[in-house]
Order: structure tokens, then sequence, then C-alpha cells
């Protein structure tokens, strides 16, 4: 649970200073703040895919455990409840 709190946080905060860095960059050299965030969103983007794929990846396989933990029936009975509730005729729409 640690190292996935820990990956999360990572890749966040270097997504953030991916943005931050040349956002402000842009920013004092004059550019219009509108036009500085849009630039540096493109320019964080393209940086975020180059240089963060294995933190990408360590938050990608946290997702897909936390999705497909093992779950106890009464995880199970809960799921359905709301589902129940959820839908328009109180079914759950499984055959």
């Amino acid at each position: 649970m640690s190292k996935t709190r820990t990956a999360w946080i990572t890749y966040i905060v270097l997504r953030l200073l991916l943005f931050a860095v040349p956002f402000g960059v842009l920013y004092m050299i004059g550019l219009q703040p509108w036009l500085a965030a849009v630039f540096a969103a493109l320019i964080g983007a393209a940086l975020s895919i180059l240089l963060l794929s294995k933190q990408r990846a360590t938050a990608s396989e946290s997702i897909y455990d936390w999705r497909n933990r093992t779950r106890t029936a009464d995880d199970i009975v809960e799921d359905e409840a709301v589902d129940a509730a959820d839908s328009p005729d109180g079914e759950t729409g499984r055959a």
C-alpha cells in the first residue's frame, strides 16, 4: 500500500512540475497567462509521456490491482444492492 501511495504521489508531483515549470518560464518571458497555460499543458503532456513511463506504469498497475482485488461475499452483495438502487427499474440488469 505504501509503495502504491508513494508511486501516485511521485507521479502527481512530477506531472505538476512538468506543467508549472514551463508555465512559469513562458509567463516570465511575457506570454499572456492563458497562452502560457496552453503551451505549458502541451509541453507537460509531451514530457510526461517521454519521461514518466515507469511512474505511469506503477500507477496503472495499482489501479488494476485495486479494481481486481479479492472481493468477499459481503462486497458482492453490497455492489449488487448499489447497482439495483441505481438502475431505473430496480433490476440489476443481469440475466
